[in-house]
């Protein structure tokens, strides 16, 4: 990826901003306006940053063998701790949305294109190019994990593992970014951990209510 020109103090800005609209501003929009303008923004900050996402031959090729082969190491992980009483019962205990919504627009859109282009992509490339690939990463990390304070608190989640946990898995999907030069190889690992365990959830939810 081809360094930036912007100034420090104008990355840590960019990333103030995004963890500021993620706790502060997106919740408070209406529910029905809050992925377009998610996806609308993140694609603007790609376009005013010249963020290169790689989705063009070959770049995009080694994101979708990279991508593909993290996902499905992901998604097997996450069935596997299904098998866990304590998993199962934090997933019992949710109150999930309409799943087809859920599946087919909420997470590929609102989630995964949202964040990876407005972290990975236009935040990553500022941030490389400013303060070089290991604390550029460190930066948009960061603020990766600081964004999902907002979600914590909602949910219940201890903050500190989640913003630990977030960041991350932000180093990860900027590292998938790096190696293969498309954001296809992130946006993959992501979506299969977001669908995955959305698939969990929605399976021990409704085996519970045929025990009931």
């Amino acid at each position: 990826m081809g360094r930036s020109q912007t100034p420090p103090v104008r990355v840590l800005t960019l990333a103030a901003a995004l963890v500021g609209w993620s706790g502060f501003v997106g919740p408070r929009l209406a529910p029905r306006w809050q992925l377009p303008v998610h996806a609308v923004l993140s694609a603007a900050l790609v376009v005013l940053t010249r963020a290169p996402l790689g989705l063009r031959p070959p770049a995009l090729g080694r994101g979708l063998r990279l991508g593909l082969a993290v996902g499905g190491a992901v998604t097997a992980g996450v069935a596997a701790t299904t098998a866990v009483p304590r998993v199962r019962g934090a997933m019992a205990g949710r109150d999930l949305p309409d799943p087809a919504v859920w599946l087919l627009v909420r997470i590929p859109i609102g989630t995964v294109w949202s964040e990876e282009a407005a972290f990975r992509a236009a935040l990553g490339t500022v941030a490389d190019g400013a303060f070089g690939p290991r604390w550029g990463r460190l930066v948009q990390s960061a603020a990766f994990g600081l964004s999902h304070v907002a979600d914590a608190r909602r949910t219940g989640e201890p903050v500190l593992g989640t913003v630990l946990a977030t960041g991350a898995a932000g180093w990860a999907f900027g590292w998938l970014y790096a190696r293969s030069g498309s954001l296809a190889a992130p946006m993959l690992a992501h979506l299969a951990i977001n669908e995955a365990g959305a698939v969990a959830a929605l399976a021990v939810r409704r085996r519970g209510s045929r025990t009931r």
